[in-house]
């Protein structure tokens, strides 16, 4: 071969390894660059966040409404940013809204361990459960209506679940324990909200928090901590509020204090009174004046009361419970709210729902202390868990082989009770069981447009009205700032919106209140 030949066929090999080697180098590199660190080898990896994205229509007052449903998961990161959480969320916001400034709301139930499931087809999202409500709800098909008292008009919504319930799960090396705390709780919540603001550009929007029961306790801490965080709301719903949760140790008298004026709304609406006024709001009064007053003067005296003044309770809580003085007497004056759903209508062979007393059960036997069950839950739990899981896969085309939890209860489910309260507080540095109403009034002292709203059923035995008034009454608020809070009562239980009629009332109600938070 000649030598300018074999000058250029050594060239060539020459380039083709060099070229060889580049090409292995890359290759190595992008490994490196995609590789595992050693440190988290064996590690599990976050899943991947997912949505399902929708597109409806909604009439509401003779106005469509074009919305967009967005059904998918947000993974909340901890405090050395690793992926420690999932949350699954449906949220539903106006498509010819300015987004940036349209009114967003975060929305959830409580429990603790409660999906959001219930607010979300009940309450004021698109479309709502019909139930029989207060009888028991017949059994599939179940029927599925737009909801003509939905908040749509007035915000975009954000319903979510909480860490265990729905499709809310830890990731990574996140625990479920990580979360199941009062403070737990209310930290991944924070975390949620600020990731879905940047996510979706609406830090600028108005911002607003509705919680039911537990989620209420958990609404009026988290006030406290979004407001650590830079995150000022405009205002805060309490949907059937539990602020204080320190008032049931023995002893301690405001639990029959409280549900007194529960009791006796709960008697008119059975007729149970032997004189019935014709005034259910009048009547309430003078029963909340009875019960602060002479009642809470009475029980103060415990044993040291006479037998005449114990007579004169007695024939007083009679005429305003529909409970024998005998059995009253009997009961030392003090009638659990359990003690009182089985004795009201004994006569009857009937027991009362807790969270809404307007339902009636029906025990095997009339007599023993308590129920056997809670017929405003068994009467609405079956139709609201087929209604959301059709929903779900049908409209909201969201799928997937993993179990929706309508609760997280379980054998690793234990609630940590322990609360730090907010700085300036009597109690600052201690772990306590939680008085959150400090934690709100402390919110609203360092942001004084904050607006709260209370939202209260009469026949409700879990979280009583009087209870609520009491603890928002108790939260140190200068009178400058008493005139940010507003109340609404309602001919409901617990779920207010399972009466449709004080479901159209609490809508009228908070179209007002959006209005004025939104206009400061």
């Amino acid at each position: 071969m000649p030598v300018k030949q074999r000058y250029f066929v050594l060239a060539c090999l020459f380039v083709l390894l060099a070229g060889a080697v580049g090409m292995a180098q890359g290759a190595e590199s992008d490994a490196a660059r995609n590789a595992t660190p050693a440190a988290d080898v064996g590690k599990p990896a976050a899943p991947r966040e997912r949505i399902s994205v929708t597109h409806h229509t909604l009439v509401l007052n003779g106005q469509s409404i074009h919305y967009t449903a967005t059904a998918g998961t947000l993974i909340v990161r901890d405090g050395q940013d690793k992926p420690y959480g999932s949350f699954f969320y449906v949220a539903y916001t106006q498509d010819d809204a300015v987004q940036k400034t349209r009114p967003v709301t975060f929305l959830y139930n409580g429990g603790p361990g409660s999906s959001s499931l219930w607010l979300h087809m009940g309450s004021f999202g698109p479309v709502r459960i019909e139930t029989d409500s207060p009888q028991p709800t017949p059994p599939a098909p179940y029927h599925l209506v737009p909801n003509q008292y939905s908040l749509l008009d007035k915000t975009d919504l954000v319903f979510i679940d909480a860490m265990g319930t729905g499709f809310s799960r830890p990731v990574a090396l996140g625990t479920l324990k990580e979360f199941l705390g009062v403070d737990q709780d209310v930290l991944a919540f924070n975390r949620f909200i600020g990731r879905y603001l940047t996510v979706n550009q609406r830090w600028n929007s108005p911002k607003f928090l509705i919680g039911e029961s537990y989620g209420a306790t958990r609404s009026a801490a988290l006030a406290y901590s979004l407001e650590k965080s830079g995150i000022a709301l405009n205002g805060v719903v309490l949907v059937s509020s539990n602020l204080n949760h320190n008032g049931h140790a023995p002893g301690l008298d405001n639990a029959y204090i409280n549900g007194l004026p529960s009791y006796a709304a709960i008697a008119w609406y059975h007729d149970k009174l032997a004189n019935k006024p014709s005034d259910l709001k009048s009547f309430l009064d003078q029963v909340r004046t009875y019960a602060r007053g002479p009642y809470a003067e009475a029980l103060a005296q415990g044993q040291n009361l006479s037998t005449a003044e114990e007579d004169q309770v007695a024939k007083n809580l009679s005429e305003m419970t529909g409970l024998s003085v005998q059995y009253l007497k009997q009961s030392n004056l003090r009638v659990s709210a359990s003690d009182f759903r089985k004795e009201l209508m004994r006569g009857d062979r009937r027991t009362l729902g807790r969270y809404d007393a307007r339902f009636e059960g029906i025990d095997a036997s009339a007599v023993g202390e308590t129920p056997g069950y809670d017929p405003s839950s068994t009467g609405i739990t079956g139709a609201f868990v087929a209604a959301f899981q059709s929903y779900l896969a049908d409209e909201l085309k969201y799928t997937t082989s993993e179990i929706y939890h309508v609760t997280a209860y379980g054998p690793n489910f234990q609630w940590d009770w322990r609360h730090t309260p907010p700085e300036g507080s009597s109690d600052q540095g201690r772990e306590l069981v939680p008085d959150v109403a400090l934690d709100l009034g402390a919110a609203m002292r360092q942001n004084p447009h904050l607006q709260l709203f209370s939202a209260n059923g009469y026949f409700d035995l879990a979280t009583p009205f009087f209870q609520t008034e009491y603890d928002i009454a108790h939260m140190e608020l200068d009178p400058t700032l008493r005139k940010n809070i507003r109340f609404g009562y309602y001919l409901s239980g617990h779920m207010i919106y399972l009466n449709a009629d004080a479901l159209k009332q609490l809508k009228d109600d908070l179209a007002q209140f959006y209005s004025a938070a939104v206009m400061r």
